[in-house]
């Protein structure tokens, strides 16, 4: 089969939506298909043999201010769309609201191609009122109406699916969880901490929290930045890039090593104490689940921690208000001083991670579904 991947951006932008992506492609074209990823060229496109790559020609000018990456197919984009559609036999999208989700799936009806819809969002409750109300009003007038309209719509989240439970699609929605690639993270006893923490230029000893993801509103930098005022006793090293620049807040207990490779991120998974994520609007972020396989405690916003129902002992949600960051702070300060996972619980949820979250399985299951698709047209 030939399948067309859509996303906003090539996973050089540093976004769990588009490290999903590039996993998901890479395992559906080494099981044998012709993949196209198809994305907004701000970025470096990948460079893997199996995958081709179809950069878009886009402006983005809303992330800056905003911190909703929304980047706007220009003409020559569309053209290139819409070449790349008649292409395929399948047409995988990922999120809804993106206008190269839209561009894709107004070709996708034209061709009559069918189209297979990955959902990783609900709602992002941003701190200014007038984002909030805009953001419903995309949801309502293009998200909605988007899920409708496609062949098959799959969740990444059990906390997404009920935000969408009331609506009425073309085929029942499908729960798939992200995978996690088990060669790189997984439970690591013996590692010397230490020498770990040490080649990042972080203290060698006392309590590490870690936060990956895009340094964007939405993800609780603001939260991040009072928490790290509130408890100066705490190591706080932040994994990612993005427009907002922690080191301007020029707090000695805060530790920016930028983008790391997946294998250096692993051993600093297993040389930390907490992952910290205090973000809002998420479906369920990539880095919980190679926490997870990797036994490090994780404390994230309640939406992510209620996203795989069998997985929400392990993680402790909490309350995250992007208008409150020192509120916020005070609730991700006190699962901080609740504690961290003991060992036999550590185990158990590794365990659990390791077999339960599978890029293969996940990748053989679009493939599936993608044929009877295609059978049905």
């Amino acid at each position: 089969m030939k399948f067309l991947c859509v996303t906003h951006f090539f996973e050089s932008h540093g976004g769990g939506i588009e490290r999903v992506a590039g996993h998901l492609n890479r395992h559906i074209a080494h099981a044998g298909h012709d993949v196209c990823w198809a994305a907004s060229a701000a970025d470096p496109a990948p460079c893997d043999a199996a995958v081709k790559v179809l950069p878009l020609r886009c402006i983005n000018p809303l992330e800056k201010f905003t911190g909703l990456p929304m980047p706007i197919p220009m003409a020559s984009a569309c053209v290139t769309m819409r070449q790349a559609v008649r292409w395929s036999d399948v047409i995988v999208i990922h999120d809804a609201l993106y206008m190269t989700s839209l561009l894709a799936m107004m070709f996708a009806i034209m061709a009559r191609k069918p189209v297979v819809l990955i959902q990783h969002i609900a709602e992002i409750e941003f701190a200014h009122p007038v984002m909030r109300w805009l953001m419903r009003l995309a949801n309502r007038l293009v998200t909605r109406p988007v899920l409708g309209m496609a062949d098959q719509t799959i969740f990444i989240s059990n906390t997404v699916r009920e935000a969408f439970a009331d609506m009425q699609m073309k085929r029942a929605a499908l729960l798939l969880f992200n995978g996690v690639d088990t060669e790189i993270f997984r439970v690591a006893p013996g590692i010397d901490r230490a020498a770990v923490r040490g080649s990042h230029g972080l203290p060698p000893a006392g309590t590490l929290a870690v936060f990956v993801g895009r340094f964007v509103k939405k993800k609780g930098m603001a939260v991040l930045q009072e928490l790290a005022r509130q408890r100066s006793e705490i190591s706080f090293v932040l994994v990612g890039t993005g427009p907002i620049d922690p080191r301007r807040w020029r707090l000695p207990n805060i530790h920016v090593l930028g983008t790391l490779q997946p294998a250096a991120l692993a051993e600093l998974y297993h040389a930390a104490d907490f992952l910290v994520l205090p973000s809002v609007g998420e479906g369920y972020p990539l880095v919980i689940q190679e926490a997870m396989v990797c036994g490090l405690s994780v404390i994230c916003g309640k939406e992510s921690a209620r996203a795989d129902p069998a997985a929400s002992r392990w993680l402790h949600g909490v309350v995250i208000d992007l208008s409150d960051p020192a509120g916020s702070a005070a609730c991700v300060a006190g699962a901080l001083d609740a504690g961290m996972l003991v060992d036999g619980e550590r185990r158990q949820m590794a365990s659990y991670a390791a077999s339960a979250y599978s890029w293969p399985t996940m990748a053989a299951a679009i493939a599936a579904l993608s044929h009877r698709l295609i059978a049905a047209r």
